[in-house]
């Protein structure tokens, strides 16, 4: 397992240590908290950096069993890069705005999606028997579920795991993952409240740079996740060929000792057929040979009866 390394220097130029206000803080964050210069908390980036290890291991486990992690974050400045996340990785994401149910009631989420994929395949024909107005209605529709929903259009099911960016913003989401035990991957700040979190990672959940530091170690630890997926599928194809090479052998020498025994099966039946035929033969060959000789005894016999009368 080749996990990423971080180092403390990297976090503190990233700016995850620096936490909110001192009056904004959240007392169940304490723990977390290092102490605070003007009038800011500064985070413990020593247990940011142990949390931060425990959560990409987590994650590795999660992808290279074959789950799927959903992303999510709908604040301006992590909307685009866990868009990218989400892309770049082939996991599912969430950066507009979280729907209710949208983990809950996924039946009528699936219902949204299916009529966001038929619009966009009746748009992307070129004669939609549509009018024009009829078809600028569509377009909006469409680039409105797309905004909510496009992200999770190919998701089937619930994911295995949830990587969250601010635990205030996204609380519906948190309550609904939890309803469902679903294990939760979040970035909670010292305004955060982190209990109902499976792996939380203290840091800044505000900051570009930190942002852009969390999101590019996921996936680093995603990618070398589904290296090892797709050679361990190698791996089990050439044993299952392995395995069926000896059975192959097998059956081919199983074939071989068959054939025979089909051939004198036959050869048996054809003999028990040419045998009688060759015995009526012999009898009307044994038949046929006392008359020639009885005819040629009788000739013999005339020819010496006449020689004596002479």
């Amino acid at each position: 397992m080749n996990l990423p390394s971080v180092t403390v220097k990297q976090l503190l130029e990233a700016g995850v240590h620096l936490g909110h206000k001192t009056f904004r803080w959240n007392p169940k964050m304490s723990t977390y908290i290092f102490g605070s210069k003007n009038s800011i908390h500064i985070i413990d980036l020593v247990q940011t950096l142990e949390m931060l290890n425990v959560a990409l291991v987590e994650i590795h486990k999660c992808i290279s069993l074959g789950g799927k992690i959903l992303f999510v974050s709908t604040k301006k400045q992590a909307a685009e890069t866990v868009s990218l996340l989400g892309k770049d990785t082939s996991q599912f994401y969430v950066n507009h705005r979280w729907l209710g149910g949208m983990l809950t009631n996924w039946k009528t989420i699936s219902n949204s999606i299916k009529r966001y994929k038929k619009l966009s395949e009746d748009l992307k024909k070129e004669v939609t028997g549509f009018t024009k107005k009829e078809v600028l209605k569509m377009g909006v529709q469409r680039d409105k579920l797309e905004r909510s929903l496009g992200g999770i259009a190919d998701m089937k099911k619930t994911p295995d795991m949830i990587f969250i960016i601010d635990v205030n913003v996204e609380d519906l989401a948190v309550k609904e993952a939890l309803k469902l035990n679903i294990p939760i991957v979040a970035i909670v700040d010292t305004n955060s409240d982190p209990t109902g979190i499976s792996f939380p990672i203290p840091g800044n959940d505000d900051a570009r740079r930190a942002i852009n530091l969390y999101c590019d170690l996921v996936k680093q630890t995603i990618l070398e996740a589904q290296k090892n997926i797709i050679s361990g599928k190698n791996e089990k194809q050439e044993v299952k060929e392995k395995i069926e090479e000896p059975k192959n052998e097998k059956n081919k020498k199983n074939e071989a000792s068959s054939k025979p025994k089909k051939k004198s099966f036959i050869t048996a039946i054809k003999s028990k057929i040419i045998a009688p035929k060759n015995e009526k033969n012999k009898k009307n060959e044994a038949s046929s040979k006392p008359k020639k000789k009885s005819f040629i005894t009788a000739i013999k016999s005339k020819i010496i009866a006449s020689k004596k009368a002479k």
